[in-house]
């Protein structure tokens, strides 16, 4: 809110270029992504270890989730923040990443700099079950299945119809079937629409 009236002040008078209204859009977006909650990971320990999803994998993953300029990307369990990244340099997204290892968050915002989109994704330091992701439009996952199983009704709660979710590796079981997968050498992709 307050990041709100500071650009409709800054932009009464005439501080904020047209070409700022992306920056600024991305940061309000990824102050509303995240409450109070996500931010309380001190006592918290991954549910997952950190494993990179390959390069190709990821652009498999963004290629079957359709992703265009128009979309707001967030990985959850962003890891040094590839899909995110390539959201943005690849396919013109946004990209957020939601990571509770700190040291990650750092590796990620570095990453962004060097393939210069940190303007175009954000990384926040936070629990992926607590953070608020109703601004997404896709939501990309590389957990365990019971993980992305207890996901299923924040998907469900948060986020809109016309949303897709992909995941590398693992399915959400006999709970809820994938609208597609892809076998992308060897390794599983797949993805969901929200109806």
């Amino acid at each position: 809110m307050i990041l709100r009236k500071l650009y409709h002040r800054a932009r009464a008078d005439k501080l904020v270029s047209a070409s700022m209204k992306p920056t600024i859009a991305l940061g309000l977006v990824a102050i509303s992504v995240v409450g109070a909650e996500a931010f309380q990971t001190a006592s918290r320990r991954p549910d997952v270890r950190f494993l990179p999803t390959p390069e190709n994998v990821v652009e498999a993953m963004l290629t079957l989730a359709d992703v265009t300029p128009a979309d707001v990307v967030f990985d959850l369990g962003s890891g040094d923040g590839r899909i995110p990244i390539a959201a943005a340099r690849t396919f013109g997204a946004r990209g957020i990443g939601i990571e509770i290892d700190e040291q990650l968050v750092r590796i990620a915002k570095q990453n962004a700099e060097k393939a210069g989109v940190a303007d175009r994704v954000t990384f926040i330091q936070g629990d992926l079950f607590q953070a608020d992701i109703s601004s997404a439009t896709v939501v990309a996952v590389f957990l365990l299945p019971g993980l992305n199983i207890q996901l299923i009704p924040k998907f469900k709660r948060e986020l809109r119809r016309g949303a897709r979710i992909v995941s590398h590796h693992f399915a959400m079981g006999d709970v809820w079937m994938p609208d597609d997968e892809r076998d992308v050498s060897g390794l599983m992709i797949y993805r969901w629409n929200l109806r």
